[in-house]
């Protein structure tokens, strides 16, 4: 069996607002509350479970979520109709702007509990296929 990532603990104030936020961004469902999580499953099998602990015990982390240009644009509408401010870049140098890294596009944005979330459409050193001239 190959290895495979399935699923993470993310440290939340309230793990159903943290739950909910991302998975209205993203057009994710949010699962059934489990035992202390609240789990939102990604495309890729890949599950988020959100947990709440004591704020002093969240150490802010960091999602990158790879979505398609379709995908990109209603993410980021919501992202803009919620009034959440976003960022071309990890540090928060280029406020209200996108990024265009490895020809595609980019954005980062901050949960509900202090972690850095970010969107792109293409994996980071993507390469475009060489176009054939015949």
């Amino acid at each position: 069996m190959s290895v495979q990532l399935n699923h993470t603990i993310i440290h939340s104030r309230d793990n159903r607002e943290s739950a909910e936020f991302l998975a209205h961004i993203l057009g994710l469902e949010v699962g059934a509350e489990w035992g202390p999580f609240i789990p939102v499953d990604t495309a890729n099998g890949v599950t988020l479970d959100f947990a709440t602990v004591p704020a002093r015990s969240i150490t802010p982390q960091h999602y990158a979520f790879l979505i398609s240009e379709e995908e990109f644009d209603a993410a980021f509408e919501k992202i803009r109709s919620a009034g959440v401010p976003y960022f071309a870049d990890p540090h928060g140098r280029l406020p209200g702007e996108i990024n265009h890294n490895d020809g595609g596009r980019g954005v980062y944005f901050t949960d509900p509990a202090g972690h850095g979330m970010e969107i792109i459409t293409r994996p980071y050193g993507y390469q475009a296929p060489a176009a054939t001239g015949r």
